[in-house]
């Protein structure tokens, strides 16, 4: 999505909540996310580093490869994309540029976290923080570098929860809030009750919660965490191990019975897929273009 994506994520935020986004790795899945009528879509930094590079989420993808990933996912869309951003990739100038380039592709909001770089998944044990003071100074970068207040909006996480306490990651998001950013997030809380706490104490702000199947989070369902006070709900890898598993099954089956034929009732058909990527519609606007240029000739 290009122009107005912030404006429109705000607006749901402030309207429509709770905004549930799963995440998505490219654009065929991104389409699918729409397709089945999310408004809108998370582009997940782990879903990128494991399937575009092979590799575990360990600050491994570069700013450039996720800028690649966002233009054409926002190409295709017309919902707003929320992007990881990690840490910002380095220091301010770094937090500034990648800011302005994730604006620049039509991400509608840029998540910015306070581990050290390079970080490492949000469930993953082993995380270290930088000083609240370092997480101020990517907040005030990053507010300072985009278009406009009303444009894509910051997204502040704090990972303390694990190398320190939640009573850390709640005065650090708080801060992060007082500072200017427009969500706030407390990664991996590991309880019903330590959710509740957050969306208490942290109420004067939009909040998001990150369901991650077997990670540290429960899974509460997305009427529950809004009733706790969450407005924006990602599912970052929900499709990614969904696929994993069912190509697994097929590969498995190819090379055990040297066919796919008894996968055919769990594929989609050669037709769906294309509709999903808009071929009638391509092949139409070429038509058009053809019959335009033999009315001229």
């Amino acid at each position: 999505m290009t122009g107005d994506g912030g404006s429109q994520l705000r607006r749901l935020l402030a309207e429509e909540a709770p905004v549930v986004a799963p995440g998505a790795f490219n654009a065929l899945f991104a389409r699918l996310i729409v397709e089945a009528g999310f408004p809108a879509v998370y582009l997940s930094g782990a879903g990128v580093a494991n399937s575009l590079l092979g590799r575990p989420d360990l600050g491994i993808a570069t700013m450039d490869e996720m800028v690649m990933v966002a233009e054409r996912v926002c190409e295709v869309l017309d919902v707003p994309v929320i992007a990881d951003g990690d840490t910002g990739y380095g220091g301010v100038h770094n937090v500034a540029r990648t800011v302005s380039r994730y604006e620049r592709v039509g991400v509608a909001a840029i998540q910015l976290e306070d581990q050290v770089f390079p970080k490492k998944c949000g469930h993953f044990e082993g995380k270290e923080v930088v000083s609240k003071r370092e997480m101020l100074e990517r907040i005030g970068a990053a507010l300072d570098s985009r278009a406009s207040q009303d444009s894509i909006l910051v997204i502040a996480r704090t990972d303390a929860r694990g190398p320190i306490d939640l009573d850390e990651a709640i005065e650090r998001a708080r801060a992060y809030g007082e500072a200017g950013a427009d969500v706030l997030f407390v990664e991996a809380p590991r309880s019903r009750d330590e959710l509740e706490r957050i969306g208490s104490e942290l109420s004067d702000w939009p909040l998001m919660a990150n369901m991650v199947e077997f990670g540290k989070t429960p899974l509460l369902p997305a009427d529950e965490l809004h009733t706790l006070g969450f407005s924006l709900i990602i599912y970052p890898g929900a499709v990614m191990r969904t696929i994993t598993s069912s190509a697994r099954q097929v590969l498995a089956e190819l090379r055990s019975q040297g066919t796919t034929a008894g996968w055919l009732a769990h594929m989609a058909s050669f037709d769906d897929v294309n509709q999903v990527v808009g071929l009638a519609e391509f092949n139409q606007w070429e038509l058009d273009i053809a019959s335009g240029a033999a009315d001229r000739s």
